[in-house]
């Protein structure tokens, strides 16, 4: 885990989206340019490393973070979406979080056969996103080589959710 300045601008809302759940709120750092550019540099340095030719942000904030790293490493990007958001035909996985239940989906085209992914969110908590994630990415035939994630809740084990893969997160709460 990086010792991050951006860490210290992350600000926690407590009972958000329903009582008992301390939303770690990173809009802060979005506000920030050279926090943001820090938290990029590191997510990208990071997937360099595994050679992605492609990479899957999750909605939504994984897009804010997913997207930069993708231009940064030169690579193309494609969104995880909530059902229903994508215009184009698609595949979908649900999977449980830590509040409840949900789906996301994938363009069925947006990863080929053979495509090395990286996959990036906001926030680790239990992995089931993320899983869900990287079963959409299989069953269009990439290869999962990572995910990256700004914050990771390692109270909630979300890494056990994800053990196949090479998790990274850059801030520990």
């Amino acid at each position: 885990m990086a010792d991050l300045l951006a860490a210290d601008l992350i600000r926690d809302i407590p009972d958000f989206p329903k009582p008992g759940i301390l939303f770690k709120d990173l809009t802060p750092i979005l506000a920030a340019p050279s926090a943001m550019r820090e938290v990029i540099d590191c997510l990208a340095h990071r997937a360099r490393t595994r050679d992605p030719d492609l990479v899957v942000g999750i909605e939504s904030r994984g897009f804010l973070f997913g997207m930069p790293v993708a231009l940064e490493l030169g690579v193309g990007f494609a969104p995880v979406r909530k059902p229903g958001k994508l215009p184009y035909k698609t595949i979908a996985e649900t999977y449980t979080l830590e509040y409840g239940a949900n789906t996301v989906e994938i363009h069925e085209d947006a990863v080929r056969p053979g495509q090395r992914v990286i996959v990036i969110d906001d926030l680790l908590a239990t992995g089931g996103t993320a899983a869900a994630s990287a079963r959409l990415v299989e069953r269009l035939g990439g290869i999962v080589v990572g995910m990256e994630f700004v914050i990771e809740l390692g109270f909630l084990n979300g890494r056990a959710a994800l053990s196949q893969y090479e998790v990274e997160a850059l801030i520990a709460c």
